[in-house]
């Protein structure tokens, strides 16, 4: 019973102390926005480090990342009964009583590693109150957390001199390394840095940071090996200069919007990437005009984690808008979205990738797209056009699929295209008559090398995969096939400005060379590039080919340098034989019929034929009868003699002027015989094909004036005889003068060497014409 006061003493007391923890808890480290924030690569390299309210910098680093050297160093001279004590050790504190008692100084320090890191938590004056209030913090430390939890703390915060804080900021400072492979010499350095942190500054005061260090190797002995000791003696105590870490910059200040109040963001860069890639941007910054930026974005394809995101030239550089980041900025995409055109044609059955297209001047619904070069190729395949990235046939494919329906599918694959206010999608849509981004663009062309499928890049690794179906694996296959190769039928042929076998890649100029492109795709990455002025100003004479592309070619060789893996077509894709002008399979056709054959990739067992002409009606096959003799044309009711009857196979109107004389004698009718002299020739009007009226032609500085090819096509007019007949001639004018007189058949050039207005009208000796009028500019 005598005990009972006691016993509700210590119950009281007890009490009275969970009450005053509950109410006074330890300051532990918060998630405020004041803190500090580092950002790493995928191997904790720092990319950039944000301080706190304080200017302090700290790189968050887990227990198990530091090197085992250093803890060993840090318990055996800090705090060897770490493991063991509550918080505080009397029997250091009553030694370092005495000394102080002897000496009238402070000969070693009585606090434990718990005690500094209350110290450090909540700085407290340097009296026997503040020790006092030191000790019941640690205790209360003690109480909330693990040792490996306090040790951490410990790990993070310990001053390291100036705006360091903790072993990881400080070994990536002054060593320039991780701290989990420090040496013997680097971690005794680091144990006693925080006794003296201004004092023992390695990159300030060598002499007394080697001294302070040489310390703490006497005191492993027994603990290291008596040789590394010696070795670690003989180190010079060396740092380099203190600098914060700028990599990524643009993305991690991205990635600092979405940090939560977390010290530390992981990301998916690779640190030795980022820096190529910034440095071959800066290696071009000699060769581009003022307020003239570059961007750079690469996903690996198996994952779609970013390896390197620049989303300025410099970010030290102002005048070029450093702090805009081109990476998520909406730009003109130019021709970049020609392959994704193609791939959903092939996919809607509407082409294979040798169907006939005309790259000759021609108006849709009164829009007349011209080419960059200002230049036509006549009769073009698909795998042509999209090499060549010829403007008219895409813009005749995107009339077939139907820009609406074209914009829908690639929103659907991900890619979304913004437009102007009220803006709807129209034919203009393929040629940069939108806006996307750069990730977006890059997320969109991972779906030719992974079977179709495209994906949204992830900077993050806790990222979730997001990817969607863009196209078919068999229409990704042929489309990269194209654009690394040319097909078929350009492999016969090495091209391609530097760029190496096993790269697929598009450039893209937006209107009036505001933004030049370049985006690529290997086994293993998808490398997209953006060259321009962040302001929206031209840039005359910047085009993907000649800006971006070459530095496309550098990232690759740069970041991939294997070769590429053989690659198998999907189920769906095969070649086959096709034939012009009706573009369907060769095999059992006719060879009267076949002017041109042609190998093409074909998927899911669809050849559709070309395009229905888009001038004049009727069937693309038709019969014609020929005299048995002279093997001219004629007709039963003009001609006595035995007849004979010829399949036909018929160009599109609009390419029939750009046939050379071979193909011509193939694909259009004899003359008529004599006796049917007056009848009517197939084709459906004396119509000047070639160009259209009203439509505008641009030329490039310095480029070659274009050079118009026509021809006339004649009709049988109500009463008349047909007109024009065997052997008829035909008057060209040009402004109203004369410029040639010639036979009907024959092609008309001309070449509109100055800007301004052209009529061009052709007569025949009955009196009919045609007339158009263009424009130069």
């Amino acid at each position: 019973m005598r005990f009972r006061p006691l016993r509700h003493g210590l119950a009281v007391l007890l009490g009275a102390l969970l009450v005053a923890d509950q109410l006074f808890p330890p300051p532990l480290p918060g998630h405020d926005a004041g803190q500090a924030l580092l950002i790493v690569a995928r191997d904790g390299t720092p990319l950039r480090a944000f301080p706190d309210r304080k200017h302090v910098w700290r790189h968050p680093v887990a227990l198990g990342e530091v090197s085992p050297l250093y803890r060993e160093a840090l318990l055996r001279y800090e705090d060897r009964y770490f493991r063991w004590h509550p918080g505080v050790n009397p029997f250091a504190l009553l030694r370092a009583a005495g000394q102080w008692a002897s000496n009238g100084r402070i000969v070693s320090g009585g606090s434990t590693i718990t005690m500094q890191v209350a110290r450090i938590l909540e700085p407290a004056p340097r009296s026997l109150a503040g020790k006092a209030r030191q000790m019941l913090r640690a205790l209360q430390l003690e109480a909330r957390l693990s040792k490996d939890e306090i040790l951490t703390l410990y790990l993070n915060h310990a001053p390291m001199g100036g705006v360091l804080e903790g072993v990881e900021a400080a070994s990536r400072a002054y060593l320039g390394k991780p701290a989990r492979r420090l040496s013997h010499a680097e971690a005794a350095l680091l144990v006693v840095l925080p006794q003296a942190p201004s004092l023992l500054r390695p990159d300030r005061h060598p002499a007394a940071a080697r001294a302070a260090r040489d310390k703490v190797l006497q005191r492993m002995r027994g603990i290291w090996r008596d040789a590394d000791i010696a070795d670690a003696l003989q180190e010079p105590a060396y740092a380099q200069a203190v600098r914060e870490p700028l990599l990524a910059p643009l993305l991690a200040e991205r990635l600092k919007k979405t940090a939560a109040g977390r010290p530390r963001v992981d990301t998916t860069l690779d640190a030795q990437a980022q820096q190529s890639v910034e440095l071959l941007l800066a290696d071009r910054l000699g060769m581009l005009p003022a307020r003239v930026s570059m961007a750079a974005l690469v996903v690996d394809n198996a994952s779609l984690e970013v390896r390197a995101y620049a989303g300025s030239a410099d970010f030290g550089d102002a005048e070029r808008f450093s702090h805009v980041d081109m990476v998520q900025a909406p730009r003109s995409p130019g021709s970049t979205l020609k392959p994704f055109l193609y791939g959903l044609a092939l996919d809607e059955g509407l082409i294979h990738s040798e169907s006939l297209l005309a790259d000759v001047p021609q108006s849709f619904g009164g829009y007349q797209p011209g080419n960059f070069q200002q230049s036509f190729h006549g009769p073009v395949s698909v795998s042509e056009a999209l090499t060549k990235s010829l403007n008219v046939p895409a813009v005749e494919v995107l009339e077939r699929l139907d820009p609406v329906r074209f914009v829908a599918l690639l929103r659907r694959g991900g890619l979304k295209l913004e437009f102007p206010k009220g803006g709807e999608p129209n034919l203009a849509v393929i040629l940069g008559g939108a806006s996307t981004r750069l990730e977006q663009l890059v997320g969109a062309y991972t779906a030719f090398a992974r079977q179709g499928l495209a994906g949204k890049p992830r900077y993050t690794p806790d990222a979730p995969i997001e990817e969607q179906r863009m196209l078919s694996a068999g229409a990704a296959f042929i489309i990269r096939d194209l654009l690394e190769s040319g097909g078929p039928l350009g492999r016969a042929v090495e091209s391609g400005a530097g760029i190496r076998r096993g790269i697929a890649w598009k450039t893209g100029t937006s209107f009036g060379f505001r933004d030049a492109w370049s985006v690529g795709v290997s086994d293993r990455y998808t490398i997209g590039v953006w060259v321009g002025r962040p302001d929206g100003t031209p840039n005359p004479g910047f085009f993907g080919a000649n800006i971006a592309a070459p530095l496309l070619v550098d990232l690759f060789n740069a970041l991939d340098a294997g070769p590429p893996a053989p690659r198998t077509p999907p189920p769906g894709v095969k070649q086959e034989r096709i034939c012009w002008p009706l573009g369907t399979r060769a095999a059992g056709l006719d060879e009267r019929l076949c002017h041109q054959s042609r190998l093409a990739w074909t998927l899911n067992d669809a050849a559709p034929p070309t395009f229905p002409d888009r001038l004049r009606g009727g069937e693309a096959r038709y019969a014609i009868q020929l005299t048995a003799d002279t093997h001219l044309r004629a007709r039963p009711d003009c001609h006595a003699g035995p007849l004979e009857t010829r399949p036909m196979a018929r160009w599109p109107a609009v390419l029939e002027p750009w046939l050379d004389e071979n193909l011509r004698r193939r694909a259009l009718p004899p003359a008529w015989a004599a006796t049917c002299a007056g009848q009517a020739r197939p084709e459906s009007g004396l119509k000047i094909v070639g160009a259209s009226d009203g439509e505008i032609l641009r030329r490039s500085a310095g480029g070659d004036a274009p050079l118009l090819h026509l021809q006339v096509r004649g009709r049988a007019e109500q009463g008349k005889a047909g007109s024009p007949g065997p052997g008829a001639e035909v008057v060209w004018l040009v402004n109203g003068r004369p410029s040639a007189r010639q036979a009907a058949g024959k092609g008309f050039e001309q070449r509109l060497a100055e800007p301004g207005r052209y009529d061009i009208t052709v007569l025949d000796d009955s009196g009919a014409y045609d007339r158009i009028s263009l424009s130069v500019r």
